[in-house]
């Protein structure tokens, strides 16, 4: 049986990256991956671009029932000590809006970048190689019985993710892991995923599939301003992904499709007095898409000066405290992330190895930090996994 100083399970981001830390550091790792490469998810990442980080990550980006938790591994490896990695291997990026950092070249030369670091650091990668069973030795060293045989290793560290997107090949793995060491869990659920509603809700939704709008979603916690998208499903689009991973099941949800009107009543009120003979859907025109317009005010053909201030009011209403109530989300199969996860009681903020069980690590989305939409996820991915491969001894 080969031994190793560490066994790194999943090639995905927090695990490449961890693999490529402790292998510049003299250690000898391997890394396992069960499917057919490494870095899946990477490759389709922004559709192919690769949202990479976020310019400006701070821990109020992160749910967890822990909120201090992230805050010293997002300290120690910041957006900028990952740009330094790409850079210094000639990589090139943008900023698309609001901090989000996409590679000009593709998903494909971030995971070069990563794989190179790994073979510069020799890191042994098998990918296709199944972890069967976990067991510890008299040293308490960890020793995996997989697809292809037994390996060892004094340091194991989970990167194997949530069960979002299950097509690539995501399982609850980790979640095994921490049941088999009595780790207790944050219920997992999915996150940064589509809404979807009943009969008559959806009916208009499909009707508007492939409108998208500009608009503030908030409930009573929290609001994002950003795109929603119509599908034949429900509703989708940034602004949405974002609010789910707020969401609680049966409650609703709120669309202003005007934010960049302060007061919507008080502005209808003026455009009527203003311009008294103009119809409600050219006033509009520069706000919604033509669709979505005629769906909401198309019944009103008489000008704006003939409609009452009573039925303005509820029109104003309507277009900025739109309210909706989901009946659930699209589940696993659509969601970006997976919110929940290892309890990071369990786990050390500074290492992220687990307190009650020496040398085994948890890192990534596997643990119970989700970041927002924007590249805060990868961010968490590199920071955690920095961490855990600085740590090992």
């Amino acid at each position: 049986m080969q031994s190793y100083d560490v066994i790194v399970i999943g090639a995905g981001a927090a695990g490449l990256m961890c693999a490529l830390t402790a292998g510049q550091r003299g250690k000898t790792v391997l890394l396992l991956e069960h499917g057919k490469k490494a870095g899946a998810k990477i490759l389709i990442s922004g559709g192919g671009r690769c949202n990479f980080t976020n310019e400006d990550v701070k821990p109020e980006n992160y749910i967890s029932r822990n909120p201090h938790f992230a805050k010293s591994a997002l300290a120690r490896y910041t957006p900028w000590d990952f740009m330094g990695l790409l850079a210094s291997h000639g990589v090139t990026w943008h900023e698309k809006k609001l901090g989000q950092l996409f590679c000009d070249q593709g998903a494909k030369r971030i995971l070069k970048v990563l794989l190179d670091e790994c073979q510069k650091a020799h890191v042994q990668l098998r990918t296709e190689m199944s972890v069967k069973s976990i067991k510890r030795d008299a040293d308490h060293h960890f020793i995996l019985e997989t697809s292809s045989g037994n390996v060892g290793a004094k340091n194991l560290i989970i990167a194997t993710g949530g069960p979002s997107i299950p097509k690539m090949g995501a399982t609850g793995f980790a979640y095994e892991v921490a049941e088999q060491f009595e780790l207790a869990l944050v219920k997992p659920e999915p996150a940064l995923v589509p809404f979807v509603f009943d009969a008559e809700d959806k009916e208009f939704m499909k009707s508007m599939a492939g409108v998208a709008v500009d608009a503030n979603v908030f409930n009573e916690r929290t609001g994002f301003r950003e795109n929603i998208l119509f599908t034949h499903r429900g509703l989708s689009g940034p602004a949405i992904l974002q609010i789910s991973s707020y969401w609680q099941s049966g409650e609703a949800v709120s669309v202003n499709l005007l934010p960049t009107i302060a007061d919507g009543h008080g502005w209808l009120v003026s455009q009527k007095k203003q311009h008294p003979k103009q119809k409600l859907k050219s006033i509009l025109e520069a706000y919604l898409p033509a669709r979505l317009n005629e769906a909401l005010v198309g019944e009103f053909k008489r000008p704006i000066g003939e409609i009452s201030n009573m039925t303005i009011s509820t029109l104003a209403d309507q277009l900025t405290r739109w309210h909706l109530s989901p009946t659930g989300t699209e589940g696993y199969a659509k969601a970006e992330v997976t919110k929940g996860g290892i309890d990071t009681d369990a786990l050390s903020s500074r290492t992220m190895e687990c307190k009650t069980v020496p040398g085994l690590y948890f890192i990534g989305e596997a643990v119970d930090v989700t970041g927002w939409l924007g590249g805060y996820n990868f961010q968490w991915a590199w920071a955690s996994g920095h961490a855990a491969g600085q740590a090992v001894i």
